[in-house]
């Protein structure tokens, strides 16, 4: 009998899975022949794999993985596709469905058990149990072969095929089974209980929570005048309820959506007694405790209970609580929550002291932290697709790994390196301690999508590297979504977890190879591995992006690239400085210092790359424009690869992007007619809102309002190549003329803010003085007699009449409409034209205006700048006497205002204006002739 002499010890790198010691010229047969002549086909497979790698037997390290193991792909993705279609699916569904799968993979599994037999003599006489082909060394070495991940066995033919598919068959329908069991539970939990019925009653309740994750707040939008209130969000189990009208207390387990209006609370306060700072951007005054709050933190809460969302939310409740009075707490987090809680409080106070991005950046980086991240940050990483660094994930995960262990292709190897290799540490206690770290990892980091993912791949390649087997990442990734699937089924409808697992699968698949193609063509290795998992995630998750951003960014893979040689060195420091933050803060500092310098680096590749004028393409959105994307992907491919034979082609072509993305100025405009040259006034199209810009000479423009969001103004600022900005007139403070400030002051050079007397509507007011103190800019109060001039561009202000004698912020009389109706309105006189500008003037101020001593002077104006987006509240006698030769209407496509009503459109055309609207013409440009002739020419962007 033939004894098997491969060896299984993994550490050593010089012992191989040949049986013999094999000849150096691969292509020689090894082994025993059998009586054919032929050689074993379990050695001509191992030779074939060894010829392949390119290195003799028994060399270092030889690549004998053979084909990458997809076994566990397909029951991985049909858990995941069963677990994401029955998670509403009713009951009896879910049921069907389990049951069928069960008695399929039973059927399957039957046939095969009845089928099996003793196995004939092989062509060598051998028997089962011989030591033929079909012999003991393939029933010991398993259906991979000896040393071979995927091969099939020496006797493998159709009869085994069959027995092969029947087996992979009903492994898949098991996973689809219990996939369907999992959701159907978790699902289940949205119906079943007290809650769910409650709900639709909007009943009063008094309930005992427990938190399931950070609380966060809500990003504030701009809807209209105002903007949508901002709100503590916090997820929770109700564990007792008890309703208003009387009754038992109820236990029951529903998870719900908590919304707290902190109102005016205390100011929060952490385990350390430090400041939390989660709501800097919202004022000292309105900093909430709710915020300070950890998961696993039970708390009694006196709400009403209303409908969740329809579709695909996970809760069975909103729970709606006035916070003012802060929190009842009731049961104290857990001792890890508690640990982990301080860990993270212990960082943000050794980045206190560090520049605003990297304080903002640090925490993100290391533990996902990104309440400090101010909207116009986050909007940056946004543009250039660099937000997963701020969500923690198998990036930070990895870099950790790779301390423990060394590089991962020597992870497994006596030559590895790493901690844990110069501390003298065998492979086990290795992975005992990775699996250690994973745990701390998913605790301190929170157990997010993609740092669940992270963690149990991670887990999955350290409990093969500690039982010698040899290590296959493709099947770890497919058993890491499995697991994840089946304990959490509400990750198969996550977006970040399935660009997490795209990008994951994009780096073991695709990126390999791509780097291989490219060092084949001189590219230096390191670089060539970096562009290529660049370019792989790219290329993989750009489809899915689409989806939620209707938008190719084309600055992702140069900025990524740039990003990529900062993230370790900050996250490695970032984790020491969280490590060292509680025995030793001033260490802690001196680490948090020394990882600023590459957050504040990711900071700036992030904002130059979304300030380029061609950052991004606007793209079809929603699931159309990713099949779209996706089926244009693989045509380009091969255009690229045929293209790097060409060096010239190549050049020409980044060349051709590379002014596609920076846009100068000249050859824009050359190309599409825009800025035009002597251009007066632009009507930027930022959707449902207002934003002008009126010229005031060579990279300079006077800003009207700014919009409801800062990127739309932004972009319009940048189009025009205005960099300098005397003044910002924020017309009154509704959020539609005044949220998008940010934008106006990103990398610009600002003078000053003037505003109306009317501080209405607070919150608005406090945002622009804030702003405005944060940029060291003096903010002034217009009124009408003012009248001001810069280069050639002057202006008189001519409404609300002045405040003499009133308190600040009181406005005599207003109207039903009191902040529009205090709106500034000028009369602009530039290049021979007289612009008005009426902001949002309701009909009251509108017929006060036409009664007041200007009125004489607005008559037959060139251009009129229609109030309140073309409302119907307009005085026609005012449009009667400024009989404009142009009307311009500032609206949103589709807004569900009605703006433009039908009825201004037909009276300002009956004036002899011919009217112009941002929701169908785009951006809207006044020419000037150049030499104050008064002629007007209008284009269209």
């Amino acid at each position: 009998m033939r004894i098997r002499t491969d060896s299984t010890d993994s550490t050593d790198p010089g012992r191989t899975d040949t049986g013999h010691h094999a000849p150096t010229d691969p292509a020689v047969p090894a082994g025993p022949a059998d009586p054919a002549g032929s050689a074993a086909p379990a050695a001509l497979a191992r030779q074939a794999v060894h010829a392949a790698s390119g290195k003799r037997l028994g060399a270092s390290r030889p690549r004998q993985e053979g084909p990458a193991d997809l076994r566990l792909v397909p029951p991985a993705l049909a858990a995941w596709a069963t677990a994401a279609v029955m998670l509403h699916a009713p009951p009896g569904v879910v049921a069907g469905t389990a049951i069928a799968a069960l008695l399929l993979a039973g059927v399957l599994l039957t046939r095969r058990n009845r089928r099996s037999g003793p196995r004939p003599a092989g062509p060598g006489g051998a028997g089962p149990g011989g030591a033929g082909p079909g012999g003991a060394e393939q029933e010991e070495a398993g259906p991979g072969g000896p040393g071979l991940e995927g091969a099939e066995p020496a006797d493998a033919g159709p009869g085994h095929m069959r027995v092969l598919s029947r087996v992979s068959g009903a492994a898949v329908l098991l996973c689809v089974a219990a996939a369907a069991g999992s959701a159907g539970l978790h699902g289940a939990d949205l119906w079943r209980g007290p809650v769910p019925e409650l709900a639709r009653e909007y009943a009063s309740v008094t309930a005992e929570v427990e938190l399931t994750a950070d609380p966060r707040l809500s990003r504030p939008r701009a809807g209209g005048s105002r903007t949508a209130p901002t709100a503590v969000l916090i997820e929770a189990d109700v564990r007792r309820l008890e309703t208003a009208r009387g009754g038992a207390e109820t236990a029951t387990r529903s998870p719900v959506l908590m919304i707290v209006d902190p109102g005016r609370a205390r100011p929060v306060t952490r385990d350390d007694g430090r400041d939390d700072g989660r709501e800097r951007a919202r004022g000292p005054e309105e900093r909430s405790p709710w915020l300070g709050l950890l998961p696993s933190t039970r708390l009694r809460v006196e709400a009403r209970l209303a409908p969740a969302t329809s579709g695909g939310d996970r809760f069975a409740a909103v729970l709606r609580v006035k916070g003012a009075g802060g929190p009842e707490t009731v049961g104290e987090p857990s001792a890890p929550q508690r640990l982990a809680g301080r860990l993270r409080a212990g960082l943000r106070a050794a980045t206190d002291g560090l520049p605003a991005d990297a304080r903002a950046l640090l925490p993100g980086l290391v533990v996902g932290d990104t309440s400090r991240v101010t909207p116009e940050l986050e909007e940056a990483f946004r543009e250039t697709d660099l937000t997963h660094t701020l969500a923690v994930s198998g990036a930070n995960f990895t870099i950790l790994l790779a301390l423990l262990l060394g590089p991962p292709g020597l992870a497994q190897y006596a030559e590895r390196r790493g901690l844990a290799s110069r501390l003298g540490l065998s492979l086990r206690t290795t992975a005992l301690l990775g699996g250690a770290l994973s745990l701390a990892f998913v605790v301190v980091c929170r157990p997010d999508p993609s740092v669940l993912r992270a963690a149990a791949c991670g887990s999955v390649a350290l409990l093969a590297l500690a039982t010698g087997r040899r290590r296959s990442l493709i099947p770890a990734l497919a058993t890491a979504v499995l697991l994840l699937v089946l304990h959490d089924p509400w990750l198969a409808r996550s977006f970040g977890f399935l660009l997490s697992v795209l990008a994951t699968g994009a780096l073991l698949t695709l990126a390999p190879r791509w780097s291989a193609g490219l060092r084949r063509r001189g590219v230096p290795p390191r670089l060539a591995e970096a562009l290529a998992a660049a370019g792989a995630a790219q290329a993989v998750c750009a489809p899915v992006v689409v989806v939620l951003s209707s938008r190719v960014s084309l600055v992702a893979v140069p900025c990524n690239l740039l990003a990529e040689f900062a993230l370790a060195p900050a996250t490695v420091l970032g984790f020491l400085a969280l490590a060292a933050a509680l025995p030793a803060l001033p260490m802690a500092k001196a680490l948090a210092w020394c990882a600023s310098w590459p957050a504040e680096w990711i900071a700036w590749i992030a904002r130059t790359g979304a300030a380029l004028p061609g950052a991004g393409i606007d793209w079809p959105g929603g699931w159309a424009g990713a099949a779209l994307l996706g089926a244009l992907t693989p045509v380009a491919l091969p255009i690229g690869r045929r293209l790097l034979r060409h060096p010239w082609w190549c050049g020409a072509c980044a060349l051709l992007l590379v002014l596609l993305v920076v846009q100068p100025p000249p050859l824009t405009r050359a190309v599409t007619g825009w800025p035009p040259p002597g251009w007066r006034m632009v009507m930027c199209d930022v959707g449902q809102g207002d934003a002008m810009v009126l010229a005031a000479g060579e990279d300079t423009g006077v800003v009207v309002d700014a919009g409801p969001d800062p990127a739309p103004v932004d972009r319009c600022l940048r189009s025009l190549g205005v960099t300098r900005v005397p003044l910002v007139v924020l017309t009154h403070f509704h959020a539609d003329h005044v949220a998008g400030l940010p934008g106006v002051l990103r990398g610009r050079s600002v003078g000053g803010i003037a505003t109306t007397g009317l501080e209405e509507p607070a919150d608005q007011a406090r945002l622009v003085r804030r702003l405005a103190a944060d940029n060291r800019l003096p903010v002034t109060r217009a009124a009408a007699g003012e009248r001001r001039r810069t280069g050639d561009l002057s202006w008189e202000v001519v409404w609300p009449p002045p405040t003499t004698g009133q308190p600040a912020g009181v406005w005599p009389a207003p109207g039903p409409e009191g902040p529009n109706d205090a709106s500034v309105a000028m009369l602009v006189r530039t290049a021979g034209l007289r612009l008005l500008l009426l902001g949002d003037m309701e009909p009251p101020a509108q017929r006060a205006l036409a009664r007041s001593p200007v009125a004489g002077r607005l008559a037959d104006v060139d251009v009129l700048k229609v109030a309140h987006h073309g409302s119907a509240y307009q005085d026609p006698g005012l449009v009667r006497r400024l009989a404009p030769r142009l009307a311009l209407i500032s609206a949103g496509r589709d807004n569900s205002y009605g703006h433009p009503a039908p009825g201004t459109v037909a009276a300002l055309r009956d004036a002899g204006a011919a009217v112009l609207r941002t929701d169908r013409d785009g951006a809207i440009a006044v020419l000037g002739d150049g030499d104050g002739g008064g002629e007007l020419r209008v284009a269209r962007h």
